[in-house]
């Protein structure tokens, strides 16, 4: 029985999610619930090299890490690219919200040289949005002139930027994000328990939407 329960595991298909972060590969396990494949991460299967992540949008950024690592693994491979537009920024820091504070910054400094860019703004005019794009990428479909196949699945939530961080839950920027659904100076996501962040999240609702796309390919 144990060798039949042994067997099952290692003939499960895996799929790569094109990340190093521990937060988002749990995130992403929790939100896309069961599935007949193994989720795996970039550490997990020890695959070294970065790709380049220089599209002017989230859509551009996760379909490019898709195809660079499914290329590189010969795997399916899921990757996500997230972030905030801020109204009053522009729509900034966008594609570069991981990068905001600089190429190593910490979340801590990220959300510090966010809180100052916004400083003595009114709630009204700190409307701001998280932005998620989920692209699949499918190497065991690739041809010659059509290259490497990807499905995407979008989510946005909608909210305000906080003038101070408050909670520990969540990752990057949730201590200073109330969703719309707060009002001003509500609870943070960082506030907010996990179970009740992914009903109402960006990540959340793309993943749900992915998921779809991952049942009707069999994983």
């Amino acid at each position: 029985m144990a060798a039949d329960r042994a067997s099952v595991a290692v003939d499960r298909p895996r799929l790569l999610v094109a990340t190093r972060s521990t937060h988002k590969l749990r995130e992403l396990r929790e939100l896309l619930g069961p599935l007949a494949a193994e989720l795996v991460s970039l550490d997990g299967i020890a695959l070294p090299g970065d790709a380049i992540e220089d599209g002017e949008t989230f859509a551009a950024n996760a379909a490019k890490k898709a195809r660079f690592f499914a290329a590189l693994s010969g795997l399916p491979t899921l990757a996500d690219d997230s972030g905030l537009e801020i109204d009053a920024l522009g729509g900034g820091p966008g594609v570069r919200t991981r990068r905001y504070a600089g190429e190593d910054a910490t979340d801590e400094q990220n959300n510090v040289k966010l809180l100052a860019a916004l400083a003595g703004l009114a709630s009204e005019r700190r409307g701001a949005r998280y932005r998620c794009a989920l692209a699949l990428a499918l190497p065991e479909l690739s041809g010659p002139r059509d290259g490497m196949p990807v499905r995407l699945a979008h989510g946005t939530c909608e909210g305000r930027i906080a003038t101070a961080p408050r909670g520990d839950g969540g990752f990057g920027y949730d201590p200073i994000f109330e969703p719309a659904v707060e009002p001003p100076g509500g609870r943070t996501l960082g506030e907010w328990s996990a179970e009740a962040k992914h009903r109402i999240s960006h990540r959340g609702k793309a993943a749900r939407r992915m998921h779809v796309i991952l049942v009707g390919l069999g994983f």
